[in-house]
């Protein structure tokens, strides 16, 4: 991956990141509906979906790095285990604390779990496959993705990494366990994975400078374009329509506007397609902005439980208060990443090296 490559995506990742805080700040009950042009634009929703496809691109190319399946989830389990242990006990303390102060505040979009089953239920990141009833951890919502990407890296990791009839029976299994709501997203994701084998293919060189201006544009362009013919709301329909007389909201959850979601994958993986072929050639950096990418996964995971403290402290409407829900629920993540997700390399260092020691005392107290 070149660094042109690695450092959009990470601007990208950085930007989709705001956008979710902006869109749950822009909830009628933090702001009074004086944000509703984003909430009507589903803009948090959309930016999930760019998310997706980043995501398939980066853990593709992780797993050609990674070449064995122990490497490949380790690598996975310490990412996502490092940062949401501390994110789920997080999330019950403030909850805890805001409906204490503020319990009006908690009134909707909280699930009082207790801390035995949010952790169960938030660290297996199952909360969302069919298997199981799906339940809200406590007002942490956004973290109804990981279940999505958590199945990702698992059906992923299984095809690349196992072989003959074992892979298509580990496949097939995984897909009946994680059910159709989670895999109605897959193919965003998927979108990044091609990308990612497009790119290592060398398909950034046999792309046109004209060309891939036009996909750089163009991606962004039509999600405009769309955005301003009602698509959405148009697919939305028709899907409603099918599925008559059923409640397809209620029945698809999250995946509710797959066909949309579909589309925007295409959109963004496009528009990557072109940046990649533009920033070839680039070698500067930006220690800033990797800096806020490294704190983009803390910032999403911690963001609504401290909407929802903040809204429980200051429940006067003012548009100061508009400005620290957002500040506030942002550096909340900023010093969570800076504890917890900034340290993934120490953290992984440390788990190698008891592996290793307790391998080597394994060993020593082997009788010969």
């Amino acid at each position: 991956m070149t660094r042109g490559l690695s450092l959009w995506l990470d601007a990208l990742r950085v930007w989709a990141t705001l956008v979710v805080v902006i869109s749950h700040v822009a909830y009628p009950r933090f702001t009074r509906g004086d944000y509703n042009l984003v909430r009507d634009l589903n803009l948090g929703s959309d930016s999930v979906i760019v998310f997706f496809v980043i995501s398939g691109m980066v853990i593709a190319y992780a797993a050609s790095r990674d070449k064995a399946l122990s490497t490949y989830s380790f690598n996975r389990l310490t990412r996502l285990l490092s940062v949401l242990l501390p994110a789920l006990l997080l999330t019950f303390v403030f909850d805890r604390i805001g409906q204490s102060i503020g319990p009006e505040a908690y009134e909707t979009f909280y699930n009082p779990a207790p801390l035995g089953e949010l952790l169960l239920r938030g660290l297996t990141m199952s909360n969302e496959w069919s298997l199981f009833d799906r339940i809200r951890l406590g007002t942490n919502g956004p973290l109804w993705s990981l279940s999505y990407e958590a199945a990702y890296y698992v059906i992923f990791g299984a095809a690349v990494f196992l072989t003959g009839a074992r892979r298509v029976a580990v496949v097939f299994l995984l897909l009946v366990a994680f059910g159709p709501r989670v895999l109605l997203l897959m193919p965003a994701w998927l979108m990044g994975v091609a990308l990612w084998t497009w790119v290592a293919s060398g398909g950034t060189d046999r792309l046109s400078l004209r060309r891939a201006q036009l996909y750089a544009v163009g991606g962004p362009l039509l999600y405009l374009i769309c955005q301003a013919a009602r698509v959405p709301d148009l697919l939305a329909f028709h899907t409603g329509a099918v599925l008559d007389p059923l409640d397809y909201r209620r029945l698809l959850d999250f995946s509710d506007e797959f066909l949309w979601n579909g589309m925007i994958g295409a959109m963004a993986a496009v528009h990557i397609m072109g940046m990649a072929r533009l920033l070839r050639g680039y070698q500067h950096d930006s220690a800033r902005l990797r800096w806020w990418a490294g704190a983009s996964f803390s910032i999403y995971v911690t963001h609504y439980p401290a909407l929802h403290l903040i809204d429980a402290v200051f429940p006067q409407d003012s548009l100061a208060r508009d400005g620290l829900l957002l500040l506030g629920s942002i550096t909340v993540g900023l010093i969570f990443a800076a504890i917890f997700e900034r340290r993934i390399a120490w953290l992984r260092s440390a788990l190698l090296g008891l592996h290793e020691s307790l391998g080597l005392r394994g060993k020593q107290n082997t009788p010969t």
